[in-house]
Formats: structure tokens, C-alpha cells, sequence
């Protein structure tokens, strides 16, 4: 038998906010409302510059990592679902190699490792904060001083905090489908809109160009001479965003969709009751 390693963990449930369970069947249109007003706060969060930065600007050695982790550099979401998908793979690991001992039928041993795993995030979360403010990520500490560099840890955790309990609130039957996946998508959806329609301009050395695929398409063809030109620079340029991204990522899109409606029946028989056969349907 592993260890009960959730006992330890029952004096911290007093202290670990927690999202109540609905006493009632949620309606769809609360379900929406919840779910876009999810939305919105992890839309500000990710806008939202940590206050007493010095400086962002160095190396990112995540950037290619933060759309599928739902973060933003130099903001709230600094660290996005990364404590969560952490503690939740540490917690379902150590169950599911027996280390600890977790019996899934008792309702108290599952709201025990809920809350293990609530308790682990919030830790990776401060430890992460902690060692982003204290290793130079925002500017040197010395420079920043011990109170701003409090207030950047206070930020950090408090915004981590907000992450977690926004996502047990979805996953409790208050909005639609799960806050990981939710927030993933989002980031997603917004990374695609904004390469698409940003307004913002950039200069290469030819001159002003529109950071938008799409706005830089018609920009291109309305101030080149040269429309072949201008239409073969929209769809290859690449120090921005260009309509071959925009394009493949559509077409990943549609291809992903349409693999979904795919369905595999496996027959399968019964070695108790001969002649009963049934078929086991498995998505692509």
C-alpha cells in the first residue's frame, strides 16, 4: 500500500481557496456567461504589464513555447497554465506509479488530491516567481530593490492564483469545457488575429510595412507599381508575417476538424456468453 502522503495535506485545505461546487444544474447561458467572462479576465491579465520592471528585453528561451503554455512575456501571464499543467503531471504521476496512495472511489481522498495538486501549483508558482525576480528576468535586483522586487513576486502569485481558480471554476460545471484548453486556444486565436490584423508598422529597409498579414497584403498591392511583386513579397516575406502562415495554419485547422468525424469500430465478442458481439468505437 503507498504511503498517505493526502493526510499530510488535509491541514492545508482550511487555508486553500477553493471554488464551491454548483448546488444546482448550471444553465447553458450562465455556462456561457461564466466562460466568457473567463475569458476576458485572462485576456486582461495577459495585456496587463507587471508594475517595477526595469527591463524584458533579453533572450526569451520560452518564446516558442508560450502559445501552447498560455503566457506572456513581461505581463500577468508570465508564467499562463505552466503551474498547473506542472503539479498536475507530478501529482498523476506519483499516483499512478503507487508512491502515494490515492483511492478514487472516497470522495474525500479525491477532494484531498484536488487539493494537493491547488497546493503544488500555488508553490510552483511562488518558486517560479522567486527565481524569475531573483535571477535578473525583470532587471537587477540589487537595482530594483527589495520592495519592488516583493511587489513583482506578489504580482506573479497573485495572478497564478486567479489562473487556478478560474480553471477549477470551469471544471466544476460553471462554464464550458476546461480552463487549460480554454486559455490554450484563446492564446492561440489571438496570436493568429493579431499576426493577421495588426496595425502596427515595421521597418525592414523597404520602407514601412504593415506587421498584419492581411493588412500588409492590400498595403503591398496598393503602394507597389509592381502587383506581381508586391503579391509574391505578401505570401514569402520573412522577417513578418506573411499569407503562407495564415494559409498552412488554416489548412492545420481544417485537416485537424475534418480527422475528428473520423471513427474506427473495433468488433469485439464476449468469451462469457458465445455469440454476443459489439462493436468498441474509437475517434481518430
Amino acid at each position: 500500500m503507498g504511503f498517505r502522503f493526502l493526510t499530510l495535506i488535509r491541514p492545508f485545505m482550511a487555508i486553500i481557496p477553493e471554488v464551491a461546487a454548483p448546488d444546482r444544474k448550471v444553465a447553458f447561458n450562465q455556462k456561457v456567461l461564466w466562460t466568457v467572462i473567463t475569458l476576458l479576465i485572462f485576456l486582461v491579465l495577459s495585456q496587463v504589464p507587471l508594475y517595477g520592471i526595469m527591463s524584458s528585453d533579453s533572450s526569451d528561451p520560452l518564446y516558442w513555447m508560450r502559445v501552447i503554455l498560455a503566457s506572456n512575456r513581461g505581463t500577468l501571464m508570465e508564467f499562463g497554465i505552466t503551474p498547473i499543467i506542472t503539479s498536475g503531471m507530478i501529482m498523476q504521476l506519483l499516483a499512478g506509479a503507487q508512491i502515494i496512495s490515492v483511492d478514487y472511489s472516497l470522495r474525500e481522498d479525491r477532494a484531498l488530491f484536488s487539493g494537493a495538486q491547488k497546493l503544488f501549483a500555488m508553490l510552483i508558482t511562488f518558486g517560479s516567481a522567486t527565481v524569475a525576480v531573483m535571477t535578473g528576468q525583470y532587471g537587477d535586483p540589487k537595482s530594483l530593490g527589495a520592495g519592488i522586487c516583493l511587489l513583482l513576486i506578489i504580482q506573479l502569485f497573485v495572478a497564478g492564483a486567479i489562473v487556478i481558480l478560474l480553471d477549477e471554476m470551469l471544471q466544476k460545471g460553471y462554464g464550458l469545457g476546461s480552463g487549460i484548453n480554454l486559455f490554450i486556444a484563446t492564446n492561440i486565436c489571438e496570436d493568429i488575429v493579431w499576426k493577421s490584423l495588426s496595425p502596427l508598422t515595421v521597418n525592414n529597409g523597404k520602407g514601412p510595412e504593415f506587421e498584419g498579414a492581411i493588412i500588409s497584403f492590400f498595403h503591398l498591392l496598393f503602394v507597389r507599381s509592381n502587383k506581381f511583386k508586391a503579391l509574391f513579397e505578401a505570401f514569402t516575406r520573412s522577417q513578418l508575417p506573411n499569407l503562407t502562415n495564415l494559409v498552412a495554419t488554416a489548412l492545420v485547422f481544417a485537416v485537424v476538424i475534418y480527422l475528428q468525424g473520423f471513427r474506427v469500430e473495433i468488433p469485439i465478442k464476449s468469451a462469457r456468453f458465445r455469440g454476443h458481439r459489439a462493436a468498441y468505437p474509437i475517434k481518430l
